[in-house]
């Protein structure tokens, strides 16, 4: 399945465009780009779409943990950029940091993070071992809410540029939010589940978030399909680049 429709494109149809920016207060103290750890041209103003999509991997880490895209930067303890293999063929996106990941800087860490450890084993993967995972918002919403829709439009220059230069094989999106985003649908979750998607012409497949299988448990044996699925796919890719 593929949206056939360009970035703006897709963001219209969700009414995220034109993108939301934090305006600065004249007055508001910035901060200096050695005091952030960040190139001036990062650390004094959050960068713009275009500029994203040019960063390579240090800045654009920076820009992340730093950024002030949208009001998430007031509340949260740090941005999270994402963790792994940086030329992983398999790409994992969540939809946002919670608590822990918020403190430790790192996405799909506590108990939602050892149930996806356990997801990548069962198919022979390993976190940081040709397996990188991210968010679509990279900063964690107040009290764990859903990210709204001008969080998502600012996040996701970066989420798209992560994906550009790890150039993935195969995306496996965990939870209705990431996966109602990424496709530009309202699709139920449980729908989408169980066929193989694209996003920036990437094979995607979709699957449950690991929080809401540690509620769920029944549907673990849904996921784990999913995850065959997506292992099928990635073989059928490597068995036709071989032929």
């Amino acid at each position: 399945m593929s949206t056939g429709l360009g970035r703006e494109a897709r963001l219209r149809e969700l009414g995220l465009w034109p993108l939301w920016r934090l305006r600065r207060s004249p007055t508001a103290e910035v901060p200096s780009a050695a005091e952030a750890g960040a190139p001036a041209s990062i650390a004094h103003e959050a960068p713009a779409a275009d500029d994203i999509a040019g960063l390579g991997w240090e800045d654009l880490m920076v820009a992340v943990r730093a950024c002030t895209r949208c009001p998430l930067s007031a509340s949260r303890t740090q941005g999270v950029p994402g963790v792994g293999d940086r030329a992983a063929e398999w790409l994992f996106i969540g939809e946002a940091p919670g608590g822990d990941e918020d403190r430790q800087g790192e996405p799909f860490v506590g108990q939602s993070g050892k149930l996806l450890d356990a997801m990548l084993a069962g198919i022979g993967l390993q976190r940081e071992r040709n397996v990188y995972i991210a968010n679509i918002v990279k900063s964690r919403p107040p009290g764990n809410r859903d990210p709204n829709p001008d969080e998502v439009a600012a996040c996701l220059p970066y989420l798209e540029r992560q994906i550009d230069l790890i150039q993935p094989r195969l995306i496996v999106v965990l939870g209705r939010i990431a996966a109602q985003t990424l496709l530009v649908t309202d699709t139920p979750i449980g729908k989408l589940r169980g066929h193989v998607h694209q996003y920036r012409g990437v094979p995607m497949v979709v699957t449950y978030h690991p929080a809401y299988l540690l509620r769920s448990p029944a549907d673990k044996a849904k996921s784990w399909e999913d995850l065959l699925l997506a292992r099928r796919t990635l073989a059928a890719l490597k068995s036709g680049a071989a032929a």
